[in-house]
């Protein structure tokens, strides 16, 4: 396997022990933080003043901007544009919104203290007649990692699906191996701390993010391979590995990684934009990302390149930059011959949710010509989804639409 490890290995960017040491120095610190803050609380409420807590807010896109004279906008993803200051002095949402905050601060410590996990859904089930809903536990956890400048992660609190990867890839997760080479068809939990990978190898050239529940995807003459990925996956190309495969003892013309996970929005699962920008950095691959021609493919398209609203305080760590559009297009109509059949009529809902989009700042600063795509939607007033691709043949995707679009440059 010596050759093959040469092919695509991981650079470790620090020893794993000096990783796990700084991992451990981060939680501690973190630990004593959380305690300053309750005991300063405490301390406060004790001689009858009402503590005051100061929340920075982010926002890393506005609405502002207008196709003929975008509007300046004070966007970024490092400096906040506002505060909000919880105090059992305001109304009483503020109240609540405070206590809500120390319960699930409660919760995250003694998490770190055990070094365990748990999801947001976990959390709201501790205390449910307080929190009420799981959003509202997302937003306290949230206002965490603005208090304390952290990410989700830091927090032990993961999602609440932890996805699935599959293909030509292999890792090693703290004291578990995931070899997905060894039977590229099975599927492995997606790992819940990225800082607990190491050995990263793969032969892949591409990484392709795929937005569906059900693609067909006939990877190679040798194995035919139905990928079910839902809402999200990430499928790595590779083309010019055949005589390394034969020298290995293994035979594909395409290999494969695909990482999914069940249908929630992109923008609560932070863990999969983290592995994505994990493999890219570390494997130096270009990403390419195919989703449905219809508004709601779209946004996530821009959720991996420009963060979501949402998570706007982590944005720029968790989004992938450099992430092209690879289709489907509404040009694709066209060029492919799709019947019409396969088509849809945007509805009112569609059609505002697009115009919501288009509205969004980065579209007129960063990207104008994925602006243009969605505008020529619009125009037509259609949408169809990846699988129409698939009318004419059930390997078209993978024998020539993804094939000739990256061969040819034809991407966003």
């Amino acid at each position: 396997m010596a050759g093959w490890e040469k092919r695509r290995g991981a650079a470790p960017l620090e020893g794993d022990e000096h990783r796990l040491r700084r991992r451990q120095e981060e939680a501690a610190l973190l630990l004593r933080r959380i305690r300053g803050l309750v005991r300063w609380v405490v301390e406060e409420v004790a001689v009858g003043r009402s503590p005051s807590i100061v929340l920075h807010r982010y926002r890393n896109y506005c609405s502002a901007a207008d196709a003929a004279s975008p509007s300046p906008c004070a966007c970024s993803y490092d400096a906040p544009v506002g505060t909000d200051v919880l105090s059992l002095l305001h109304k009483d949402c503020h109240t609540s919104r405070l206590n809500v905050l120390l319960r699930v601060l409660l919760v995250v410590q003694q998490l770190l203290q055990q070094n365990k996990h748990c999801s947001k859904r976990d959390i709201y089930y501790m205390y449910p007649s307080i929190f009420v809903e799981v959003a509202v536990v997302d937003h306290a956890i949230n206002d965490i990692c603005i208090l304390f400048k952290c990410s989700r992660h830091n927090l032990n609190v993961v999602p609440v699906v932890k996805g699935l990867v599959m293909g030509w890839i292999r890792f090693v997760e703290g004291e578990k191996k995931v070899y997905c080479i060894t039977n590229v068809n099975a599927a492995f939990s997606v790992p819940v701390s990225i800082e607990a990978i190491k050995d990263v190898v793969s032969v892949a050239h591409y990484i392709l993010v795929v937005e569906k529940e059900t693609v067909p995807l006939q990877c190679s003459s040798v194995w035919p391979m139905t990928s079910s990925v839902k809402e999200i996956a990430a499928l790595l190309l590779q083309e010019e590995a055949t005589q390394i495969f034969q020298q290995e003892g293994m035979c594909s013309l395409l290999s494969t990684l695909v990482i999914s996970e069940d249908a929630i929005p992109v923008i609560n699962s932070f863990s999969h934009p983290r592995f994505l920008r994990y493999l890219v950095e570390q494997l130096h691959l270009p990403a390419y990302c195919l989703v449905d021609s219809d508004p709601y493919g779209f946004d996530i398209l821009a959720t991996y390149k420009f963060g979501s609203l949402q998570l706007a305080y982590d944005a720029n760590l968790l989004r992938v930059p450099d992430i092209r559009w690879l289709g489907v297009f509404t040009s694709d109509l066209e060029d492919f011959c799709l019947p019409d059949c396969c088509l849809l009529h945007l509805s009112p809902e569609d059609r505002r949710k697009a115009e919501g989009i288009l509205a969004r700042c980065y579209l007129h600063k960063e990207a104008p010509e994925w602006r243009s795509e969605l505008e020529a939607m619009l125009q037509k007033g259609v949408k169809f989804e990846i699988e129409a691709l698939s009318a004419s043949s059930i390997s078209f995707l993978s024998d020539r639409y993804i094939p000739q679009k990256i061969k040819q440059g034809r991407h966003l």
